[in-house]
């Protein structure tokens, strides 16, 4: 549980910064107290929020003097700060400080490679900290009495504020349970073709029938722990159902084709496309 808070959960930060007034990254502007090095060191500890798939773009865009925070990054709705105070640099002077920024969502560390070729443009790579989870610990302690005695799990989770420890755990376990959904489908295949041997040819069936027929017939997987990001939707079919609170197999499954239809921006080609991806995950026809 440990190695998957601290390396399997995803996060976003910032991993490339450029400005072509730069000439290297151990350099010193005059008008700004810190030097490029140490700006780039702020950037890096910047903590973002997203629901980005892949890259984008953001940009600083500053005149002194003043403090720049990260209040100061111009960035797309998707991307959100956790903490505008957090400092980035101070221009001691009335100059304009202008750096574009790239934000990128991954897991894990990455370390940055520079080439000279880079600098030539003015782009200096960063570093990046995707792990949200900064630290965790676990202890056991036992209560009790004589042969009553138990043992209770004391977690420890410390986030860079993107997401709360709950969510941390939430998210840790989920991770984890995607690496035993294997095992799980080679249980179920068999089943499946076990009841295939004895069904024969049925009518075609409604949304809410099918539904309730995969229902039935998968009473003996514990639907609850299967997570809609184990279903490859697509990214905005999957972005409408969390709004709504719809994380498992067993949420989507309790909702009908009306109460599909009743969410925002969701459409009847959306509900025959996700019934196209539960048949394919499931044999539901």
């Amino acid at each position: 549980m440990r190695r998957a808070l601290l390396g399997e959960i995803e996060g976003t930060c910032i991993t490339r910064a450029k400005s072509e007034k730069i000439p290297h990254e151990y350099s010193t502007i005059v008008g700004i107290q810190e030097s490029v090095h140490e700006i780039l060191m702020n950037l890096k500890e910047i903590g973002l929020r997203s629901n980005l798939y892949g890259t984008c773009g953001a940009f600083i865009c500053a005149r002194g003097p003043g403090y720049v925070t990260a209040q100061d990054i111009i960035s797309p709705p998707s991307v959100e700060i956790v903490d505008n105070t957090q400092h980035i640099a101070r221009l001691t002077e009335p100059i304009d400080l202008c750096i574009g920024l790239q934000i990128e969502r991954n897991r894990g560390y990455r370390y940055s490679i520079k080439r000279p070729n880079n600098f030539q443009d003015g782009s200096y790579p960063i570093d990046a900290v995707f792990m949200p989870v900064r630290n965790a610990n676990h202890s056991i302690h036992s209560y009790g009495n004589g042969n009553e005695r138990q043992e209770i799990l004391f977690l420890e989770i410390w986030t860079n504020g993107s997401l709360t420890p709950k969510e941390a755990l939430h998210e840790a376990s989920r991770n984890l349970i995607d690496l035993f959904i294997p095992f799980l489908h080679a249980e179920e295949e068999t089943l499946h073709l076990e009841y295939n041997r004895h069904k024969g040819t049925l009518p075609p069936l409604t949304f809410h029938d099918r539904l309730a027929k995969l229902r039935k017939n998968k009473k003996e997987i514990e639907l609850k722990y299967i997570f809609i990001d184990q279903l490859e939707l697509p990214p905005r079919i999957y972005n409408c159902l969390k709004r709504c609170n719809i994380h498992t197999l067993l949420d989507l499954l309790n909702k009908s084709q009306k109460d599909l239809m009743k969410i925002e921006d969701f459409r009847i080609e959306d509900v025959k496309q996700l019934l196209g991806i539960l048949e394919k995950h499931f044999t539901i026809d």
